[in-house]
Protein backbone atom coordinates (compact mmCIF):
# COMPACT_ATOMS: atom_id res chain seq x y z
CA UNK A 1 0.00 0.00 0.00
CA UNK A 2 1.59 3.33 -0.80
CA UNK A 3 1.77 6.25 1.46
CA UNK A 4 0.62 9.83 0.73
CA UNK A 5 3.44 11.96 2.08
CA UNK A 6 1.61 15.45 3.43
CA UNK A 7 4.76 17.75 2.07
CA UNK A 8 3.13 20.96 3.33
CA UNK A 9 3.63 19.39 7.02
CA UNK A 10 7.29 19.59 6.16
CA UNK A 11 7.69 22.77 7.71
CA UNK A 12 11.73 23.17 8.21
CA UNK A 13 14.90 21.93 6.34
CA UNK A 14 17.66 19.92 7.01
CA UNK A 15 20.09 22.27 8.00
CA UNK A 16 18.31 23.68 11.28
CA UNK A 17 17.76 20.23 11.54
CA UNK A 18 21.71 19.51 12.07
CA UNK A 19 22.22 22.46 13.79
CA UNK A 20 19.70 21.33 16.46
CA UNK A 21 21.26 17.92 16.73
CA UNK A 22 24.74 19.16 16.91
CA UNK A 23 23.79 21.58 19.58
CA UNK A 24 22.08 18.76 21.73
CA UNK A 25 24.60 15.89 21.25
CA UNK A 26 27.96 18.55 22.03
CA UNK A 27 26.22 19.92 24.84
CA UNK A 28 26.59 23.68 23.90
CA UNK A 29 26.31 25.95 20.58
CA UNK A 30 29.91 26.76 20.80
CA UNK A 31 31.09 23.02 20.43
CA UNK A 32 28.63 22.38 17.92
CA UNK A 33 29.80 25.04 15.93
CA UNK A 34 32.99 23.97 16.40
CA UNK A 35 31.87 20.37 15.36
CA UNK A 36 29.52 21.63 12.52
CA UNK A 37 32.47 24.42 11.38
CA UNK A 38 30.54 27.41 11.25
CA UNK A 39 30.59 30.42 13.97
CA UNK A 40 27.88 30.36 16.79
CA UNK A 41 25.80 32.77 16.10
CA UNK A 42 25.19 31.10 12.77
CA UNK A 43 24.01 28.49 14.46
CA UNK A 44 21.99 30.26 16.88
CA UNK A 45 19.77 31.66 14.07
CA UNK A 46 19.26 28.28 13.03
CA UNK A 47 18.36 26.54 15.87
CA UNK A 48 16.21 29.76 16.74
CA UNK A 49 14.49 29.44 13.00
CA UNK A 50 13.62 25.77 13.80
CA UNK A 51 12.33 26.45 16.84
CA UNK A 52 9.95 29.23 15.01
CA UNK A 53 9.40 26.76 12.23
CA UNK A 54 8.28 24.00 14.43
CA UNK A 55 6.39 26.31 17.07
CA UNK A 56 7.86 24.90 20.06
CA UNK A 57 10.94 25.84 22.50
CA UNK A 58 14.02 23.26 22.38
CA UNK A 59 16.43 24.87 24.53
CA UNK A 60 16.31 26.84 27.77
CA UNK A 61 19.33 28.34 29.82
CA UNK A 62 20.68 27.36 32.69
CA UNK A 63 23.19 29.18 34.20
CA UNK A 64 25.58 29.54 30.90
CA UNK A 65 25.15 26.07 29.57
CA UNK A 66 22.19 25.29 27.69
CA UNK A 67 19.27 22.31 28.86
CA UNK A 68 16.69 20.43 26.18
CA UNK A 69 12.77 21.09 26.73
CA UNK A 70 10.36 18.66 27.56
CA UNK A 71 9.58 19.03 24.12
CA UNK A 72 13.54 19.01 23.04
CA UNK A 73 13.84 15.79 24.61
CA UNK A 74 10.83 14.33 23.07
CA UNK A 75 11.90 14.93 19.18
CA UNK A 76 15.56 14.33 20.08
CA UNK A 77 14.69 10.63 18.89
CA UNK A 78 13.68 11.60 16.06
CA UNK A 79 16.29 14.20 14.69
CA UNK A 80 19.02 11.43 15.49
CA UNK A 81 17.55 9.29 13.71
CA UNK A 82 17.25 11.93 10.53
CA UNK A 83 21.05 12.01 11.05
CA UNK A 84 21.66 8.48 10.92
CA UNK A 85 19.62 8.27 7.84
CA UNK A 86 20.99 11.43 5.97
CA UNK A 87 24.43 9.86 6.69
CA UNK A 88 23.59 6.67 5.31
CA UNK A 89 22.27 8.17 2.13
CA UNK A 90 25.17 10.12 2.10
CA UNK A 91 27.58 7.55 1.99
CA UNK A 92 25.38 4.98 -0.26
CA UNK A 93 24.44 8.21 -3.06
CA UNK A 94 28.86 8.47 -3.75
CA UNK A 95 29.71 4.85 -2.97
CA UNK A 96 31.64 6.09 -0.45
CA UNK A 97 30.72 3.03 1.65
CA UNK A 98 32.25 0.79 -0.29
CA UNK A 99 35.68 2.69 -0.72
CA UNK A 100 36.15 3.14 3.22
CA UNK A 101 38.71 1.18 4.37
CA UNK A 102 41.09 1.15 7.72
CA UNK A 103 40.68 -0.28 11.18
CA UNK A 104 38.19 0.34 13.87
CA UNK A 105 38.95 -1.10 17.25
CA UNK A 106 35.19 -1.66 19.24
CA UNK A 107 35.22 -2.43 23.09
CA UNK A 108 32.49 -3.81 25.13
CA UNK A 109 31.59 -6.84 27.60
CA UNK A 110 31.84 -9.98 26.88
CA UNK A 111 28.00 -10.41 26.43
CA UNK A 112 27.84 -7.86 24.44
CA UNK A 113 30.71 -9.08 22.09
CA UNK A 114 29.37 -12.39 21.56
CA UNK A 115 26.09 -12.12 21.86
CA UNK A 116 24.74 -8.45 19.84
CA UNK A 117 28.36 -7.52 18.30
CA UNK A 118 28.09 -10.11 15.43
CA UNK A 119 24.59 -9.12 13.89
CA UNK A 120 25.68 -5.64 13.34
CA UNK A 121 29.46 -6.40 11.65
CA UNK A 122 28.12 -8.61 9.72
CA UNK A 123 25.48 -5.74 8.24
CA UNK A 124 28.90 -3.47 8.66
CA UNK A 125 30.93 -6.02 6.42
CA UNK A 126 28.21 -5.95 3.38
CA UNK A 127 27.77 -1.71 3.62
CA UNK A 128 31.70 -1.64 4.44
CA UNK A 129 33.98 -4.73 3.72
CA UNK A 130 36.88 -2.67 3.58
CA UNK A 131 36.94 -1.55 7.02
CA UNK A 132 38.63 -3.99 9.57
CA UNK A 133 37.37 -4.14 12.85
CA UNK A 134 39.06 -5.54 15.87
CA UNK A 135 36.76 -6.47 18.89
CA UNK A 136 38.18 -6.05 22.11
CA UNK A 137 35.79 -8.08 24.35
CA UNK A 138 36.39 -6.62 27.75
CA UNK A 139 35.15 -5.37 31.68
CA UNK A 140 37.63 -3.02 31.72
CA UNK A 141 37.74 0.25 30.73
CA UNK A 142 39.67 1.35 27.77
CA UNK A 143 41.06 4.66 27.29
CA UNK A 144 39.59 6.04 24.22
CA UNK A 145 42.00 9.50 24.48
CA UNK A 146 44.68 7.36 24.17
CA UNK A 147 43.48 5.40 21.47
CA UNK A 148 42.97 1.94 23.30
CA UNK A 149 40.03 1.93 21.23
CA UNK A 150 38.16 3.96 19.12
CA UNK A 151 34.48 3.24 20.36
CA UNK A 152 33.11 2.09 23.18
CA UNK A 153 29.80 0.66 24.37
CA UNK A 154 29.37 1.23 27.83
CA UNK A 155 26.79 1.26 30.82
CA UNK A 156 28.37 4.59 32.31
CA UNK A 157 28.86 8.27 30.60
CA UNK A 158 32.44 9.30 30.27
CA UNK A 159 33.72 11.68 32.66
CA UNK A 160 36.78 12.97 29.54
CA UNK A 161 35.30 16.34 28.12
CA UNK A 162 36.84 15.44 25.22
CA UNK A 163 35.43 12.80 24.27
CA UNK A 164 31.63 12.26 22.23
CA UNK A 165 29.04 9.95 23.90
CA UNK A 166 25.86 9.47 22.78
CA UNK A 167 22.74 7.56 24.78
CA UNK A 168 21.58 4.79 22.23
CA UNK A 169 19.54 2.66 24.96
CA UNK A 170 18.11 2.67 28.24
CA UNK A 171 17.50 -0.55 29.60
CA UNK A 172 17.09 -2.22 33.18
CA UNK A 173 18.89 -4.93 35.23
CA UNK A 174 16.68 -7.75 37.55
CA UNK A 175 17.76 -11.00 39.75
CA UNK A 176 18.17 -14.30 37.93
CA UNK A 177 18.69 -17.68 38.95
CA UNK A 178 18.27 -21.09 37.19
CA UNK A 179 15.44 -23.27 37.81
CA UNK A 180 18.00 -25.64 38.89
CA UNK A 181 18.86 -23.81 42.05
CA UNK A 182 15.33 -22.52 42.59
CA UNK A 183 14.26 -25.72 42.95
CA UNK A 184 16.88 -27.07 45.50
CA UNK A 185 16.69 -23.66 47.38
CA UNK A 186 13.10 -22.24 46.99
CA UNK A 187 11.92 -19.13 45.49
CA UNK A 188 11.90 -16.83 47.81
CA UNK A 189 9.01 -14.37 48.53
CA UNK A 190 10.62 -11.77 50.13
CA UNK A 191 13.74 -9.90 50.23
CA UNK A 192 14.46 -11.35 53.65
CA UNK A 193 14.69 -15.07 52.35
CA UNK A 194 17.56 -13.93 50.44
CA UNK A 195 19.46 -13.42 53.31
CA UNK A 196 21.45 -16.84 53.21
CA UNK A 197 21.21 -17.42 49.23
CA UNK A 198 24.74 -17.64 46.72
CA UNK A 199 24.90 -15.13 44.68
CA UNK A 200 27.67 -14.70 42.35
CA UNK A 201 29.76 -11.41 41.79
CA UNK A 202 31.00 -9.54 38.94
CA UNK A 203 34.78 -9.07 40.15
CA UNK A 204 34.34 -7.23 43.42
CA UNK A 205 31.23 -7.65 45.40
CA UNK A 206 32.09 -4.51 47.62
CA UNK A 207 30.77 -2.41 44.49
CA UNK A 208 27.47 -4.29 43.98
CA UNK A 209 26.19 -4.95 47.91
CA UNK A 210 25.58 -1.75 48.24
CA UNK A 211 23.66 -1.87 45.05
CA UNK A 212 21.37 -4.93 46.00
CA UNK A 213 20.98 -3.69 49.52
CA UNK A 214 19.77 -0.59 48.46
CA UNK A 215 16.94 -2.76 46.84
CA UNK A 216 16.08 -4.21 50.26
CA UNK A 217 17.93 -7.34 50.79
CA UNK A 218 20.84 -8.07 53.53
CA UNK A 219 23.58 -9.24 52.16
CA UNK A 220 26.85 -9.45 53.22
CA UNK A 221 30.70 -10.27 51.17
CA UNK A 222 29.79 -14.10 52.70
CA UNK A 223 27.03 -14.72 50.09
CA UNK A 224 29.27 -14.27 47.40
CA UNK A 225 31.11 -17.23 46.91
CA UNK A 226 31.62 -17.36 43.36
CA UNK A 227 33.03 -14.22 41.26
CA UNK A 228 33.94 -13.21 37.70
CA UNK A 229 34.89 -10.09 35.56
CA UNK A 230 33.42 -11.67 33.03
CA UNK A 231 29.92 -11.25 32.12
CA UNK A 232 29.94 -14.89 29.79
CA UNK A 233 31.63 -16.95 32.63
CA UNK A 234 29.15 -15.00 35.32
CA UNK A 235 25.97 -15.86 32.92
CA UNK A 236 27.74 -20.07 32.63
CA UNK A 237 27.81 -19.95 36.89
CA UNK A 238 23.96 -19.06 37.22
CA UNK A 239 23.05 -21.48 34.50
CA UNK A 240 24.52 -23.81 35.88
CA UNK A 241 22.87 -23.38 38.87
CA UNK A 242 25.52 -22.37 41.77
CA UNK A 243 23.79 -18.96 42.37
CA UNK A 244 21.75 -15.57 41.70
CA UNK A 245 23.07 -13.09 39.09
CA UNK A 246 22.55 -9.61 38.62
CA UNK A 247 21.40 -9.44 34.36
CA UNK A 248 20.43 -6.91 32.36
CA UNK A 249 17.03 -8.08 31.24
CA UNK A 250 17.93 -8.95 27.51
CA UNK A 251 21.09 -10.94 28.50
CA UNK A 252 18.75 -12.98 30.76
CA UNK A 253 16.35 -13.57 27.44
CA UNK A 254 19.28 -15.50 25.90
CA UNK A 255 19.64 -18.21 28.53
CA UNK A 256 17.03 -20.74 28.75
CA UNK A 257 15.88 -22.10 31.87
CA UNK A 258 16.54 -18.76 34.04
CA UNK A 259 14.00 -16.85 36.44
CA UNK A 260 13.80 -14.18 37.88
CA UNK A 261 14.36 -13.66 41.15
CA UNK A 262 11.72 -11.45 43.25
CA UNK A 263 10.28 -9.51 40.45
CA UNK A 264 8.70 -7.24 42.25
CA UNK A 265 11.96 -5.63 43.08
CA UNK A 266 12.81 -1.78 41.84
CA UNK A 267 14.63 -2.44 38.68
CA UNK A 268 18.33 -1.05 38.35
CA UNK A 269 18.57 1.57 35.13
CA UNK A 270 20.98 0.28 33.11
CA UNK A 271 22.23 3.17 30.47
CA UNK A 272 24.01 2.19 27.21
CA UNK A 273 26.37 4.97 25.94
CA UNK A 274 28.24 5.22 22.74
CA UNK A 275 31.65 6.61 22.97
CA UNK A 276 34.31 7.33 20.65
CA UNK A 277 36.78 10.34 20.69
CA UNK A 278 37.16 13.41 18.40
CA UNK A 279 38.48 11.48 15.32
CA UNK A 280 34.37 11.25 14.80
CA UNK A 281 34.49 14.29 13.04
CA UNK A 282 36.94 13.76 10.54
CA UNK A 283 37.38 9.56 10.13
CA UNK A 284 34.91 8.58 7.58
CA UNK A 285 35.32 4.65 8.90
CA UNK A 286 34.65 5.67 12.39
CA UNK A 287 31.45 8.20 11.42
CA UNK A 288 30.00 4.90 9.62
CA UNK A 289 30.36 2.31 12.45
CA UNK A 290 29.47 4.99 14.75
CA UNK A 291 26.03 5.50 13.21
CA UNK A 292 25.72 1.92 12.58
CA UNK A 293 25.97 0.74 15.97
CA UNK A 294 24.13 3.72 17.41
CA UNK A 295 21.40 2.34 15.06
CA UNK A 296 21.37 -1.08 15.99
CA UNK A 297 21.79 -0.71 19.90
CA UNK A 298 18.91 2.18 19.77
Amino acid sequence: MQICMNWQAVSFDWNRARAFLATAEEGSLSAAARALGQTQPTLSRQVAALEEDLGVTLFERVGRSLALTQSGLELLDHFRAMGDAASRISLAASGQSQAIEGQVRITATNITATYHLPAVLKQLREIAPGIEIDVIASNEVRDLTRREADIAIRHGRPEQPDLIAKLVRETSAHLYASTEYLDKHGRPETPSDLSSADFIGVEDPARLLPVLNGLGLSLTRDNFKLTSSSGTVLMALVEEGLGIGLFVKEWAELVPGLEPVLPELEPIPVPVWLVTHRELHTSRRIRLVFDLLADAFS
